[in-house]
């Protein structure tokens, strides 16, 4: 374990866990992840090894084979693969998303008939939230399911899809005003819905088309979609919970959990980074010496780490808070905010460390600082972060005047 970025209060299991993943990223992911980024290829054998590992069954429940761990354990573990691969962790972020959100919402017949099978990788998730013209602006939701006897008939064109063409489950959200008449809130009449299909591209069942990937441009390798629905007919026990109306609570539930993720992310990355400044800053020399013995590089690499541990720490409280049952939306937000912009602000100074070789697709860190920008925007900006983290605060100190 390299001396930042450490983590107390462990147990031995997730000690042993942590050691093997970063074992897993130094020897089958940093090495291959630069040129399949730029070949924008899937990384399958990368994807088989974590297979291999259990880390697709990391929190589920071992009553369903997977390894119950907590989200802590799972964050710790995204920030060891993003370290070497952001676009690796992200194949893994939108199916624990979905198993936490069955694990939490599901009725017993869905948590029986798909978490055993996500835990063993079988079956990979994604879910989708936005649209072409949504934003952060969740109401604005215009994709709908119409009741059509035991089945609902869904219509809609949803955006941003990681594992739109690889997985298999897509946990769908869209307007369902059945019991919800019209004028009601918006987020009482959306309902969340466990949409099966084949993996791939084009119609990958009757009424459901997964066009192409999208081209980025970071966060390759991982496939980002859209996905279109027309007349696609799902079976009413195929609603999340089985109650309509809870769509917009069980989302924003599992994407506590993916700002905890983005948040993990931004500090592997930045952990990363981190490493190829320091080590670069050692290898150049300039007027006699090497660039780390100048006062200006030294100031950048203080600066640096301690975004790194500060970002840590933030991220691993928001973890601990939601394993604890407590509500977590401030403390994520506030990791997710503090992590995405401290590791574009890390990636930045290594990459002014290297010089002009920074520019060259010779160097890790050029791959580095096209991800960055993903995680400013992925799980909420940060103006939705600062919006968040805003009320939130304004609940807990409200004046008594």
């Amino acid at each position: 374990m390299s001396r930042l970025a450490q983590t107390h209060g462990l147990t031995d299991v997730q000690r042993e866990i942590l050691s093997t993943v970063r074992d897993f990223v130094d020897k089958e992911i940093i090495p291959v992840a630069t040129e399949l980024e730029h070949r924008d290829e899937y990384p399958q054998d990368i994807v088989d090894g974590l297979r291999e590992l259990g880390l697709f069954g990391l929190m589920i429940p071992e009553e369903y084979g997977g390894l119950g761990e907590s989200l802590l354990t799972y964050a710790l573990c995204v920030e060891e693969i993003a370290r070497g691969w952001m676009s690796v962790s992200g194949i893994i972020n939108t199916h624990f998303i979905v198993a936490y959100m069955l694990k939490q919402h599901g009725t017993p017949e869905q948590k029986d008939h798909f978490l055993p099978r996500m835990a063993a990788g079988d079956i990979r998730g994604a879910f989708s939230m936005s649209e072409p013209a949504l934003g952060s602006d969740v109401s604005a939701i215009s994709s709908k399911a119409v009741r059509d006897g035991e089945e609902y008939v869904l219509n809609g064109q949803k955006m941003w899809l990681t594992n739109g063409g690889t997985s298999s489950l897509v946990a769908v959200l869209v307007k369902s005003d059945e019991g919800h008449p019209e004028g009601s809130a918006p987020h009482k009449s959306m309902t969340t819905f466990l949409v099966e299909k084949e993996p791939g591209f084009g119609e990958v069942r009757p009424g459901l088309t997964i066009p192409g990937k999208i081209d980025k441009m970071g966060y390759k390798g991982v496939d980002t979609t859209e996905l279109i629905m027309d007349g696609l007919r799902i079976p009413a026990n195929r609603v999340l919970g089985g109650v309509t109306g809870r769509g917009f609570y069980q989302m924003m539930d599992g994407v506590e959990v993916g700002r905890v993720n983005v948040a993990a992310r931004g500090c592997g990355v930045a952990q990363r980074a981190f490493e190829l400044g320091v080590q670069y800053a050692q290898q150049r020399h300039t007027f006699g010496k090497q660039i780390a013995q100048h006062q200006a590089i030294q100031f950048k690499l203080a600066e640096m780490a301690t975004k790194v541990e500060a970002a840590h720490a933030m991220m691993v409280n928001a973890a601990r808070k939601k394993d604890s049952g407590e509500r977590n939306d401030l403390e994520a937000g506030m990791a997710k905010y503090l992590a995405s912009e401290y590791c574009k602000e890390v990636v930045e100074d290594a990459f002014r460390i290297h010089g002009g070789y920074g520019f060259s697709k010779e160097y890790e860190i050029e791959r580095l600082y096209r991800e960055a920008p993903m995680l400013l925007i992925g799980e909420g900006t940060a103006e939705i972060q600062k919006m968040i983290i805003g009320r939130r605060l304004l609940e807990e100190y409200r004046f008594q005047g």
